[in-house]
Order: structure tokens, then C-alpha cells, then sequence
């Protein structure tokens, strides 16, 4: 289309378009032409007039991708807001380039009940700066009611922690993970470590003498490859869809390469993808604790074969900040976590100048994946009748990844003084910037709308 007499809110003109469509969601192309938006949706793409604006966006020699959705952070409200809260989390995730976030129970109090779950939804649309989920969590006394609360509104799914976890938030056995499984249509996150097997290793850290790389030993592949056994058997044998969170060794990635399923899917972060050990440990000290551990160069190198090859799905941050005090004690009393959702995009583009993998790759493992896997209505692509949910990034600009950039309330990344190449230039929510060079906007935000399953 190569005229319009239409009036649009926004005209982003001259940019390159990386582009995919629902019946060919991972067959990308670049096509250069300009956007027309109205109302939040995009209305028209092609050479558009830009008297035909109220306001117009130069994006010559800059990418526009379908808005990036981080399917796995902790932004700690209620309860624990000296770390995070939603508000802060939410400019962390649109100063990086997010549009949308999907939101873990383990809060204090945890969101397994309705009236917990409803008041995050709230808190989120007084004060979240991007679009949002929220996952509800299992726990021994509320199986009975979370048919109810998978389908609250904002509600993208179950999150199941497998092994050592925050309060009453743990599904340990095979016996309570059936009765969740039961429970529940839709596809559950989980957090797969054998709690056994931590119980009966956790004298590996009481007598590590400080030493955070004991960290990795303690919470070893094989706590992570049993309870990945566990999971798959029981939702191969139920057919019940799973979504297996921040996988971090060769071992699970080898098993899963044999036993793909469509009820399985698999999640990576940028850290595992980027930090191993030992020189995280020397380099950063407790700040390159989380769970499961950074490990060692065969295991990153394996997840990032596994990521090659279509193992791996989608690209989460886990983004669990605390604050510099609570890490700065002595191992093991010291949190596990790290802030993430900033500096995913970064990160992942300067893999991709390395060649290390494509920016469609990025795309597809932090957006089109995202939405077809959970089922996200009018996201996911750029074409007329989607929300204009953008994100714009410059992929020759190099910058350093600093402290002061840091949007989280917590103010610290473990990629300080990282130098990258690629680098989120605007956050667009329904058409309004959220993000604009920098600099940060309130916009209107609300809770992701899913498809009935």
C-alpha cells in the first residue's frame, strides 16, 4: 500500500520490520516500510503520508520487532518491596526494551489464593509501566482451587516449585504434582529441582566456608536431571502441557533432546547463556548465586547447542533481584538471584553480533514463542490489526551495561562495565512510548489477554 488518507496517532517511518505471521510464525523476513497506528492497533504499513500523523517517529536505520515478552520475573510485591515492586520492575523491563512480563507467586503473602492474586492485578494496573501477567502459585492447601485461579483474569498459568522454595510454595512429591496436574488445563511453570536430593546434598554449603562456587555442587546437574525426569513422565502420562523453567545443564539438555514433546517446553536465561563458572564466582562473588546455579563451560556451551538445535523455546530473565546488603553477606547466608529483565535484550543482542544467534532468534524465543506457546491474544506479529506493542532497537549502537542504568530498585546487574553492541531504542505499549531514547513515560497498561484453551 503506497497512500492513505487516514489519520493515525503515530507514524513510525522509515524503519526496518522484522516480520513473521501467525501461519508462519517463525519464517521471518526484513521489509522496510513505515507503520500507521490508531488506537493502539497497527492500522497500516507501506509508504505512508506523514502529514496523515499526529506524530511521527524516525526510524531510519533501526529494527522494529513485535514487543518482547519476559515470561519469568520476580518483582516481589507484596511483601518484600526494599527488594522490588512491581512499579520499579516494570520501568526496569521497558527501559530494556520489554512490553509485557509474566510474574512469579512467590511473594509474601504468596499469590495462592484469589483474593492474593487480584490484589497483584490491581497493584498492576495502578502501577506496572509495561503490560503484565501474573502466575498463581501451588501449594499444599490450595490444589482444590486452582481451577479458579488459573482462570482469574491476567492469570498465565501455574507456577510449581519442585524444590526448595519460599514458604508453603513447594510441590516436593510426585503424589501432590499429579494432583496439580489434575487440577489444571493450563500449562503449568515449573521449577525443576528434587528436593530430596538438596535436602540430603545441603551439607555441601553449610561446609563451603564461604566459597559460592559450592553453590553449583550443592545444587548439582543431578538435582536438576532428576526432577526434569519427573516432569516429563508424569505430563507425557497425562498429557498435560508444562513449561520447564531456566534449564542450566548439559544433562537435562541431552535428555530432552531425545524426549521432545509437545507438552514439554524449555526455557534458557541470558545468564546461564552468558556467565559460567569458575570465573563468575571469582569475578562476582555471591552476586552470581541463583537457582538453579551458573555453571561450568560444558553446560553452557550444551545450552547453547540445545537453543540451536530446537530444544530450547523461549528466553526468560528470571529476574529475582536483592538488594547489594543481603548479597554482601558470607555464603551460604546469602539469597539466591539476580536482576535480569533489563539487560536481556542487550545481552542477546550482542550474541547475535558475535554470531552466536540471530536477532529472529531473539524474536521468536522472547516473543512469537511466547505467544503461541501461552496463547496471548493480538500480540506477536507486525501487521495491521495487532496491538502496536514494539520494540525498536539500534543494532550497530554500542553502549556499557552500568549500575546506573539499572532501573530496579535494587540498582545493580551482574554485567556491569559490559560492553555491547545492539541496543533497545523505544518500548511501545498499544501505540504510546513507555520508553523513548532513554527516557521513561506512564503509559496505560493491563493485564495480557489469553485465548481460551
Amino acid at each position: 500500500m503506497t497512500e492513505s488518507n487516514s489519520s493515525f496517532d503515530l507514524i513510525i517511518s522509515g524503519a526496518d520490520l522484522m516480520l513473521s505471521s501467525p501461519k508462519s510464525p517463525t519464517q521471518f523476513k526484513v521489509e522496510q516500510m513505515d507503520i500507521g497506528i490508531r488506537d493502539g492497533k497497527i492500522e497500516q504499513m507501506g509508504t505512508l503520508p506523514k502529514s496523515s500523523a499526529k506524530e511521527v517517529f524516525d526510524a531510519k536505520g533501526l529494527l522494529v520487532l513485535p514487543g518482547l515478552i519476559d515470561t519469568q520475573v520476580h518483582f516481589r510485591e507484596p511483601g518484600l518491596e526494599h527488594k522490588e515492586n512491581i512499579q520499579y520492575g516494570s520501568r526496569s523491563a521497558v527501559a530494556g526494551g520489554i512490553t509485557a512480563f509474566f510474574e512469579m507467586p512467590n511473594t509474601n503473602p504468596p499469590t495462592t489464593t484469589l483474593e492474593a492474586f487480584r490484589k497483584k492485578v490491581e497493584i498492576g494496573e495502578n502501577t506496572s509501566y509495561s503490560d503484565f501477567a501474573f502466575y498463581g502459585g501451588a501449594a499444599h492447601d490450595n490444589i482444590d482451587l486452582l481451577p479458579k485461579l488459573e482462570n482469574e483474569r491476567g492469570c498465565c498459568g501455574i507456577k510449581v516449585f519442585m524444590g526448595s522454595s519460599t514458604g508453603t510454595l513447594l510441590i516436593e512429591n510426585d503424589d501432590l504434582l499429579k494432583k496439580v496436574l489434575l487440577k489444571t488445563k493450563k500449562r503449568i511453570a515449573v521449577h525443576a529441582e528434587d528436593e530430596p536430593r538438596l535436602l540430603e546434598r545441603r551439607t555441601v554449603s553449610e561446609n563451603s566456608a564461604g566459597d559460592v562456587s559450592k553453590h553449583a555442587e550443592w545444587r548439582d546437574a543431578e538435582s536438576a536431571l532428576i526432577a526434569t525426569k519427573r516432569l516429563h513422565k508424569l505430563v507425557v502420562e497425562l498429557k498435560h502441557p508444562a513449561h520447564l523453567l531456566h534449564v542450566s545443564t548439559r544433562d537435562e539438555m541431552e535428555f530432552l533432546a531425545e524426549h521432545k514433546s509437545e507438552f514439554m517446553t524449555v526455557e534458557v536465561t541470558p545468564q546461564h547463556l552468558t556467565l559460567e563458572s569458575p570465573d563468575c564466582y571469582l569475578n562476582l562473588g555471591t552476586l552470581a548465586q541463583m537457582n538453579p546455579p551458573i555453571r561450568s563451560t560444558e553446560h553452557r556451551q550444551a545450552l547453547w547447542k540445545a537453543l540451536q538445535s530446537g530444544v530450547v523455546d523461549i528466553i526468560g530473565s528470571d529476574h529475582a533481584p536483592h538488594t547489594l546488603d543481603e548479597k554482601n553477606n558470607d555464603y551460604p547466608n546469602t539469597p539466591s538471584g539476580m536482576p535480569g529483565v533489563q539487560t536481556s535484550l542487550p545481552i542477546l543482542l550482542n550474541h547475535a553480533s558475535k554470531g552466536r544467534m540471530k536477532i529472529e532468534d531473539i524474536v521468536r524465543f522472547m516473543c512469537v514463542n511466547p505467544v503461541e506457546i501461552f496463547g496471548i491474544k493480538d500480540r506477536g506479529y507486525i501487521a495491521p490489526g495487532f496491538e502496536a506493542s514494539l520494540t525498536i532497537v539500534d543494532l550497530k549502537k554500542e553502549s556499557v551495561i552500568t549500575d546506573d542504568w539499572i532501573e530496579s530498585k535494587v540498582g545493580w546487574t551482574p554485567f556491569r562495565d559490559q560492553t555491547v553492541k545492539g541496543w533497545p531504542i523505544a518500548t511501545l505499549i498499544r501505540g504510546k512510548f513507555a520508553m523513548k531514547n532513554g527516557e521513561l513515560h506512564k503509559v496505560e497498561t493491563r493485564p495480557l489477554q489469553f485465548l481460551e484453551r
